[in-house]
């Protein structure tokens, strides 16, 4: 199993009936949504999450018949067999609502098929014992919000309580949230930067890959808006910023615009794509690839408001040692090269 940055959110579609009697909407719901808790719809409806034909409602709201109900709510996970492990996270920062925190290449976030133990969520259960959080909060979704690639390194943020869940969700939901990432991706650009918005949805050829689909008769909207920040020749370093948060969004607009990152078996990118049919060089990239044995991708700068205070909150996060290694081994290359011109 592949953990996968995607919206957290699901969205319910109800249909008052014909009879409906007036009904506070938040006790509609409770009765219309299954294995959901009255303070997880009371603050889906206090920061706009909930619509009735298409109008944001307070609570005390009464449904009349026929009206259109839109409700995103996060995704509930299966975590029944979660067993806190204890382990050594890298938490950035954290309060009583929050906790920033850095995660390592070859970490599945959520437990699965494959991979009941050993994941961030193991940790974080063993790291929030007997801290006191909103009833199910953490049974029910680990007080994550968002998930990024198992091979993908980089900063996460997780809720302590049901008031800081709502109000992040949200901000993903709206795009309010910055994520930065830098890529190593193969090839040079004609352009400095530019913007990708391409809808992707699972490729129907390949049940592993995502795919974009033209025109959106397929998949779900998708931007990535991209800088180049070091131009190597036959390879680049990105800074990708994510308008929204699709499966492997990076990678496949990266590899649609002719950019594959650099070593992502899942879409081809640990072949040589650039360069010469040279053994030499060949042998080049292939050491590279054991120098970051993984997709290229680090989830480098995180920004959001604070739940509580508001405050504009921007964390910034170094890159790993295996980045860094390919990195300054495809410098040496490039300066070895242009001293033989």
């Amino acid at each position: 199993m592949e953990e996968q940055e995607e919206s957290a959110f699901i969205n319910h579609r109800i249909t008052a009936d014909p009879n409906q009697k007036p009904m506070r909407i938040d006790k509609f719901l409770m009765e219309k949504i299954e294995r959901v808790t009255r303070s997880k719809i009371q603050n889906a409806i206090k920061f706009g999450m909930v619509k009735v034909d298409g109008e944001e409602v307070k609570a005390n709201y009464k449904i009349r018949p026929n009206q259109q109900i839109n409700v995103h709510l996060t995704k509930p996970h299966d975590t029944s067999v979660i067993v806190p492990e204890k382990m050594d996270l890298d938490i950035r920062y954290e309060d009583d609502d929050i906790i920033v925190l850095h995660k390592p290449a070859g970490m599945v976030v959520h437990p699965g098929v494959g991979n009941f133990t050993g994941t961030l969520v193991n940790g974080l259960a063993h790291h929030l014992d007997g801290v006191k959080l909103d009833s199910g909060l953490f049974a029910e979704r680990s007080g994550l919000v968002h998930r990024i690639d198992k091979g993908t390194t980089g900063l996460m943020v997780a809720c302590k309580n049901e008031h800081a869940l709502a109000h992040l969700a949200k901000q993903f939901f709206d795009h309010s949230v910055t994520r930065k990432y830098q890529a190593l991706v193969w090839g040079n650009f004609d352009e400095p930067e530019g913007t990708i918005d391409e809808y992707i949805g699972r490729n129907p050829n390949n049940r592993l890959q995502m795919h974009v689909f033209r025109d959106g008769e397929g998949g779900k909207h998708a931007v990535t808006h991209y800088k180049v920040l070091e131009d190597l020749y036959y390879v680049s370093v990105v800074e990708c910023m994510l308008e929204t948060g699709r499966t492997h969004q990076i990678r496949v607009h990266m590899k649609h615009i002719g950019h594959t990152l650099f070593n992502d078996d899942r879409y081809g990118g640990d072949k040589v794509l650039k360069g010469t049919v040279f053994s030499k060089y060949k042998t080049f990239v292939q050491n590279t690839f054991k120098l970051i044995p993984r997709a290229a991708l680090h989830a480098k700068t995180l920004g959001f408001d604070h739940p509580t205070t508001g405050e504009r909150m921007l964390f910034d996060s170094e890159l790993p040692d295996d980045f860094q290694q390919a990195l300054d081994r495809w410098r040496k290359y490039l300066e070895t090269r242009k001293e033989k011109m």
